[in-house]
């Protein structure tokens, strides 16, 4: 699966060009985002496609030295089953 990354979001698309995966993270200040919305359509649930979405989000954050806060309960969620990609997140 092909992912686009934008400066507040990453998704991806079908063969139609619809938005069929995405997660965004608008900026709070400078060096923070806030991850607020994951959304997988429903003919790729249960693929692991949410999952890939923070992993893609944790790189662009570590890559852009950016910190997260988290309102969306998926990636609340993820980062408790991944301590390992915890660094990214506002002290």
């Amino acid at each position: 699966m092909l992912f686009i990354h934008e400066s507040n979001k990453i998704y991806s698309t079908d063969q139609n060009n619809h938005m069929v995966a995405v997660v965004t993270f608008p900026k709070v200040s400078d060096t923070v985002v806030n991850i607020d919305h994951t959304f997988v359509d429903s003919s790729l649930r249960g693929q692991g496609v949410a999952g890939k979405l923070m992993e893609e989000a944790v790189s662009h954050l570590r890559e852009n030295n950016l910190k997260a806060r988290l309102s969306c309960s998926y990636a609340v969620k993820w980062f408790e089953e991944h301590p390992e990609c915890r660094d990214v997140l506002e002290k």
